[in-house]
């Protein structure tokens, strides 16, 4: 009999022993870049801050935000190809590609896209551009051959003056992001020509992930110390890297195998949100990253939130330096030679939902073209409490590039 009870006993206790001990779980993969695309990265970032630092500004201390500066340039370097004169110049200003050629940003952009969409089996990454344009406007096949190489943009002409048309763009914004975003276009106007579109999708999985028992209402306070209301407060105490300064506390949780991650930046709170915006740069985001400890134990405190955002963004890229581009005075004769083309619109929509399994992001940016009217602490655990308005950003941790950036003041989360 005892033997019976043993041989039944025996591989519960081996399955339970193989649940408790997992092994180490695998790291995140190394991207190699060559210089060209490293640089790119550069400006790419540094691109980012600017545009963010510009939308928080105009912004209500109270609202919930997000950005995805890798859709807006991924749209931007579509149209920079049809761009030339003193508009290609203001291009490369505002996107910070001064000292690299035009082939060399293409190819740069090409290659980290590639990276980005091959490096976590265990992280849905998506990225997909079209053009579409009017079916009797003339465009240069330089410019479409240009962006189906190097940006693999679907192109397709449309009769502009049919009103489902709109639907056929929309329902492809819809597609693209796994119908986060259902839309990106509300009508399209008599001198609109064309349209350039970047989707970007991300699904990934917390590598470490919350548990939905632990999860609990708990207060949430304004930056003045306020109570705002209570939020699902997700939480766990786990060994992660960490990262403490003058300014705030950080995180850095991962998805998957670890290459794509979210760092979570926590005000201090003798700090204001639109401080800590304001220190927001590449040379300091280098030292910040840099600055943090791994395999140190904390108590994380973080709110399942949800955030649905849109912005047009020609005010922003206007007070950056590009506002010839949006003027009679643009020059996109790469696009069509005869010229009397201006951008007429930048909209940006995104999408972000954060709970105790991962995060499911989407954004979409949309480039209207039309004529002119012319023509660490050790062993000592420590307490991260998301309790008050925050930053995150999401990135690729070998790269550094960043995917999203937002700032949440108020978590909103479905009932």
């Amino acid at each position: 009999m005892k033997k019976i009870f043993l041989l039944l006993v025996l591989p519960a206790l081996l399955i339970c022993s193989c649940q408790k001990n997992p092994g180490p779980l695998p790291g995140p993969k190394p991207i190699n870049l060559d210089q060209k695309s490293l640089e790119l990265l550069q400006t790419s970032n540094d691109f980012a801050f600017d545009i963010f630092k510009e939308i928080v500004s105009n912004e209500e201390n109270e609202n919930n935000l997000m950005i995805s500066p890798l859709s807006i340039s991924l749209a931007l370097a579509m149209t920079y190809n049809g761009a030339d004169g003193d508009t290609k110049e203001a291009f490369e200003k505002v996107l910070h590609l001064n000292g690299l050629s035009v082939e060399e940003i293409n190819q740069s952009y090409q290659k980290l896209v590639s990276a980005l969409l091959s490096v976590d089996p265990k992280v849905i990454m998506e990225i997909a551009n079209s053009i579409w344009y009017r079916d009797d406007f003339y465009v240069e096949n330089d410019f479409l051959n240009i962006n189906k190489n190097y940006y693999d943009a679907e192109v397709t002409d449309l009769d502009f003056t049919d009103p489902a048309s709109v639907d056929v763009i929309n329902n492809w914004v819809s597609d693209k992001t796994h119908e986060k975003i259902d839309k990106i276009i509300e009508k399209i106007d008599p001198e609109n020509v064309m349209f350039l579109i970047n989707a970007v999708y991300f699904k990934g999985i917390w590598k470490y992930q919350f548990n939905k028992n632990d999860t609990k209402d708990e207060p949430f306070y304004n930056q003045n110390g306020d109570l705002l209301n209570n939020v699902k407060m997700m939480s766990f105490k786990e060994k992660i890297s960490y990262a403490s300064n003058d300014l705030f506390q950080a995180v850095e949780l991962p998805y998957g195998q670890g290459n794509f991650t979210m760092i979570v930046l926590l005000p201090k709170y003798h700090v204001s949100l639109d401080n800590l915006v304001s220190e927001m740069n590449s040379a300091n985001w280098e030292t910040w990253m840099e600055s943090f400890s791994n395999e140190t134990e904390v108590n994380v405190y973080l709110p399942k939130f949800k955030v649905e955002y849109k912005k047009e963004l020609i005010p922003d890229l206007a007070q950056l330096g590009m506002g010839i581009a949006f003027s009679d005075f643009a020059d996109f004769t790469k696009i069509n030679k005869n010229g009397g083309l201006y951008i007429s619109s930048v909209k940006h929509k995104t999408f972000i939902e954060v709970d105790e399994e991962g995060t499911e992001a989407a954004a979409v940016t949309s480039v209207t073209v039309s004529f002119t009217s012319a023509g660490g602490g050790g062993d000592v655990s420590i307490e991260f409490r998301a309790d008050h308005p925050f930053i995150y950003v999401i990135r690729e941790k070998y790269t550094g590039a960043i995917i999203f950036m937002g700032k949440i003041a108020e978590p909103e989360t479905e009932s």
